[in-house]
């Protein structure tokens, strides 16, 4: 079978759980050697073994990334692991609040701003030097509130819309070092941070979120993996600059379009990789809801 992305070297920040978890497992099947970052208290342990025991090649960092330190270490780690780096994927961030914007607590905002923002730009800084020398990628986890906004959670579409602007300038400032660069941009996402039960979404968001979006349903993380794996491999190699909704059609919905999607086509497709940590990204973390 043609792995396509046989024996590159990739490191996914927060990769322990939810989407990035699926994003490891799967740039492992396509033949990546995988770093592995997370928090000390997420389960990157048991996303290695897991990709190991299934004959992929993984190791875990674990270190919060928007420590300029850690984010240099990431990327060092990798390098001296396997010799180069050709893949970056800015996964890690938070979902800590909903609110409205005059509700929302300043630690919040500056928190955000940290995880979602920082990190990202110093996992970039720090890894550029090495996919110049090997024509490499970086891909920022994006997302469709960062083109049309999110309600009660105002600066966290604030930072995915910075993520995007971002990404597109890295893209035209690299690529005379052969250096592409793009977003990906979901929508809702059967994880912890779309179930009123599991984080800080509040049941009236959780329903119009589902309500708008034209498919009807939340995407399995293995689908919004299967198109980081695209992006990142070598037949996207005339993309950069690109902001890829996977996200259901929430961006062009109008009104409760995902009524009318009958039950049977709603059921989320099964997930094929070995993902055990989906609804654990907010296991050990603060969150909460404003009323």
């Amino acid at each position: 079978m043609h792995q396509h992305l046989h024996d590159k070297v990739a490191i996914i920040t927060g990769a322990g759980t939810g989407i990035g978890e699926a994003i490891a497992h799967k740039f492992a099947k396509e033949g990546a050697k995988v770093v592995v970052n997370g928090l000390p208290t997420d389960p990157v342990k048991d996303v290695v073994d897991s990709i190991q025991k299934h004959g992929g090649k993984a190791i875990g960092f674990l270190g919060d990334v928007s420590d300029e330190k850690a984010a240099e270490d990431c990327v060092r780690t990798a390098v001296s692991e396997w010799g180069r780096l050709d893949i970056l994927i800015n996964n890690a961030g938070v979902f800590v609040a909903v609110g409205e914007t005059q509700d929302y607590a300043l630690e919040d905002f500056d928190y955000t701003l940290r995880m979602n923002l920082r990190s990202a730009f110093l996992m970039t800084k720090y890894a550029l030097p090495y996919l110049q020398k090997t024509r490499g990628n970086v891909i920022c986890a994006g997302s469709e509130s960062g083109i049309v906004g999110l309600t009660k959670n105002t600066p966290y579409g604030g930072t995915k819309g910075f993520l995007h602007a971002f990404m597109r300038g890295v893209a035209v400032e690299q690529a005379h070092y052969g250096v592409r660069a793009n977003c990906i941009c979901p929508g809702a996402v059967d994880t912890a941070w779309t179930h009123k039960e599991q984080g800080p979404m509040d049941a009236q968001t959780e329903t119009m979120t589902l309500q708008a979006t034209p498919l009807g349903r939340r995407a399995t993380v293995e689908e919004i993996a299967n198109v980081y794996a695209f992006l990142a491999s070598d037949e996207a190699s005339y993309v950069t600059g690109a902001l890829w909704t996977v996200d259901g059609g929430i961006t062009i919905g109008k009104g409760p379009v995902g009524d009318l999607v009958p039950p049977k086509l709603k059921k989320e497709p099964d997930v094929d990789l070995d993902v055990k940590h989906t609804h654990e990204g907010l296991k050990n973390k603060e969150y909460h809801t404003v009323k």
